[in-house]
């Protein structure tokens, strides 16, 4: 998307508060909706308080209904019923994260980087910015949720800056095997690593480029490849050494991916070779198989093709050279800060 483009398709406007809104926010209310285990409701305050808890309605639910699927019986490899599938939380739920109003909508768009972010827009929830101090009890407890799904090695699906997204923990070798049977994937396909700050990356990756380089690109809707170092799981790509990592420009994501130990593995919420997914009806197939699905309303425009593209993927393994590997959404801008302001040589893909 260009920078016109970006707010005209990507950003959701014209789209009513509620189940339109981008993405889950400060002042957002974050429910659980009715099924096991549990059902509340987060209900938003003006933005001068905090959230409070008020009680769940009883009644049909608006987002995917608990799904009991594929491995729904709780176990352990060796036990009955166990499997990648039955390493998941047997209960599922489903998150819904809404909008509190107009104007929320609208700082969120005037918070938007798009000249260097493509179809991404700023993170509100960055640590040490009044909205993350702002943050409801029903955000904490949807992260914790969503980070207890990731650790008993379950599958989450989440709202990312460029559309829906599969999570599992990148060094859980058995879950990363259940997103490839999820997705019907070839094994020879690699996975992108996921993470909440761009200082986490050192850790997980050899990087040959300028630290403000990582920073004018990430967060965004951007997939850096670079080699990988020996402290990601040996199991996760085996086939090659580098590695794709992601650090998109969406709160709820980023202090979902600090909450956990390692990286997540991350991949789109589609079967393999079908269009990427823009609201959560979209994957429906994949509900039964997930331990948990987090909604954030629809993501851009869905009548939009440019509004699915995903993320840029561009090699930067070689010193002084970058290759696009894939286009995405973000390539003009991305193109623009690699040539312009770094001076690396774009190489044939």
């Amino acid at each position: 998307c260009t920078r016109s483009e970006t707010r005209r398709r990507c950003s959701g406007r014209g789209q009513s508060p509620g189940r339109g809104s981008r993405w889950p926010v400060a002042g957002s209310s974050v429910r659980a909706l009715p099924g096991p285990p549990r059902s509340l409701r987060i209900g938003a305050a003006g933005p001068a308080g905090p959230l409070g808890a008020e009680p769940a309605p009883q009644g049909p639910a608006s987002s995917p209904p608990a799904a009991a699927g594929r491995g729904a019986a709780a176990g352990r490899s060796g036990e009955p019923g166990a499997g990648p599938a039955s390493r998941r939380p047997a209960a599922r739920a489903a998150i819904s994260a809404v909008s509190s109003s107009q104007a929320a909508m609208r700082a969120r768009r005037h918070r938007c980087r798009a000249s260097s972010r493509g179809c991404g827009a700023g993170d509100p929830g960055a640590p040490g910015r009044p909205a993350d101090r702002r943050r409801s009890a029903g955000w904490r407890e949807a992260v914790s949720a969503a980070a207890g799904a990731l650790q008993a090695g379950g599958l989450v699906a989440l709202p990312t800056d460029t559309v829906y997204g599969v999570a599992c923990l990148a060094q859980d070798s058995g879950a990363v095997r259940s997103i490839y049977s999820l997705k019907g994937r070839n094994g020879e396909k690699p996975l992108a690593i996921c993470l909440g700050d761009v200082e986490r990356l050192y850790r997980y990756c050899q990087v040959n480029v300028p630290d403000q380089l990582l920073r004018d690109l990430l967060p965004g809707p951007v997939t850096l490849v670079l080699k990988r170092s020996e402290e990601l799981n040996k199991d996760l790509n085996p086939f090659t050494s580098l590695v794709g990592v992601r650090i998109p420009n969406h709160p709820f994501v980023r202090e979902l991916a600090r909450a956990c130990s390692g990286p997540l593995a991350l991949t789109s919420a589609n079967i393999s070779c079908q269009a990427s997914t823009l609201t959560v009806s979209e994957f429906q197939d994949l509900w039964p198989q997930l331990s948990l699905i987090v909604d954030g309303g629809p993501i851009g425009d869905v009548q939009s093709p440019e509004c699915r593209l995903g993320s840029t993927v561009v090699d930067l393994s070689v010193s002084g050279k970058f290759t696009i590997i894939r286009p995405g959404c973000a390539l003009t801008s991305t193109v623009e800060i690699l040539r312009q302001k770094y001076g690396l040589t774009p190489e044939p893909s």
